[in-house]
């Protein structure tokens, strides 16, 4: 069966000053029409550079992506010309980023951000397109939608330009939606209704959606499955239930016993993953959470583990996954 959207093999360095930083290093996925991926991590993991490297917004130099495929409807994003990536960009793969207000253009109107991509890729008159800007706000919850089109980003509250980011992305009905980080700069209530208001769209219209996240508790009921990265790799790949109910990688682990419980009765302290994130600068030749892993055994600083099948559409990059997954705390008897 072929993917809506198929990711194979991705590499992406930046060549510093400093050296050669090994941002994605051999990623590899897949999303389905309709389904939703959260590609969970730490900042300087690679979750955004990867998602931003199939979309051809790296920014050449100093980044470069070496390898890799991103099949989209048949064809490979990797290989398509500027102009063809800006065809393809809003009208069938689109992004919301994380601070709406350096992503609008400040001396613009709403209207006049909001229509430009309308009349580009699908053709609208200036009416028609204003027409249906005015809709986008309304389906997004803006009140007074068809008068706010004269107004500037300044004049909207961080929701409200989230919201706004939202429109955009979706006014020309693209296939696969990216949210990187989409609620990051908004304070707690307004995050989620922002989460609500994506997962409610998502229904109503169908599209497939990549969540960027460092939150893992974040994606818990709004995704179907997660990609755990690391060091510029993907070292777990799994349902998201199945993910929560016993992971198969160290790291996940920690990242789950690092969150907090609601439930009173369970008083585990919260676990802390000792250590510093790796160095991109060295090339991953062992396994990169090594340094910090509790588990760590003397293969795991010799080989980098490949993401191996686990169990039914799960995956993990570990030598001793089968040790982890019995695991009920961070660094636990089995170590």
């Amino acid at each position: 069966m072929s993917h809506l959207l198929e990711v194979q093999d991705l590499v992406t360095k930046f060549y510093t000053e400093d050296g050669v930083v090994h941002a994605v290093n051999g990623v590899s996925y897949t999303l389905d029409e309709g389904e939703s991926l959260a590609i969970v991590g730490e900042s300087g993991s690679g979750k955004s550079v990867g998602v931003m490297s199939i979309m051809g917004l790296i920014p050449s130099p100093p980044g470069k992506v070496e390898r890799g495929k991103a099949m989209l409807n048949g064809r490979d994003l990797l290989k398509l010309s500027k102009s063809e990536l800006q065809n393809v960009r809003g009208r069938e793969i689109a992004m919301i980023f994380q601070d709406p207000m350096t992503s609008l253009n400040p001396v613009l109107t709403i209207g006049r951000q909001m229509t430009e991509g309308l009349k580009i890729h699908l053709g609208m008159d200036d009416d028609t397109a204003k027409k249906r800007a005015a809709e986008m706000l309304d389906l997004v919850g803006l009140p007074n939608a068809e008068d706010r089109l004269v107004d500037y980003p300044h004049q909207f509250s961080g929701g409200q330009r989230q919201r706004i980011m939202i429109a955009m992305s979706l006014a020309c009905n693209p296939a696969v939606l990216i949210a990187d980080e989409p609620t990051t700069a908004l304070d707690v209530t307004i995050q989620a209704q922002i989460v609500e208001l994506v997962k409610q769209l998502q229904e109503k219209l169908g599209m497939a959606i990549i969540w960027i996240t460092h939150d893992l508790a974040l994606v818990a009921g709004m995704v179907d499955k997660v990609a755990v990265m690391y060091g510029g790799l993907i070292v777990e790949y799994s349902p998201v239930h199945d993910l929560y109910a016993q992971p198969h990688h160290p790291y996940t682990l920690g990242l789950l016993h690092a969150m907090p419980k609601l439930d009173a009765k369970d008083q585990t302290r919260l676990a802390s993953i000792e250590g510093l994130p790796p160095d991109l600068r060295q090339e991953p030749n062992q396994c990169p959470f090594a340094p910090r892993c509790p588990y760590v055994i003397d293969k795991c600083k010799q080989e980098n583990p490949p993401l191996t099948p686990t169990g039914p559409k799960r995956f993990s990059a570990c030598w001793r996954w089968e040790d982890i997954q019995h695991e009920k705390t961070f660094g636990g008897a089995n170590a």
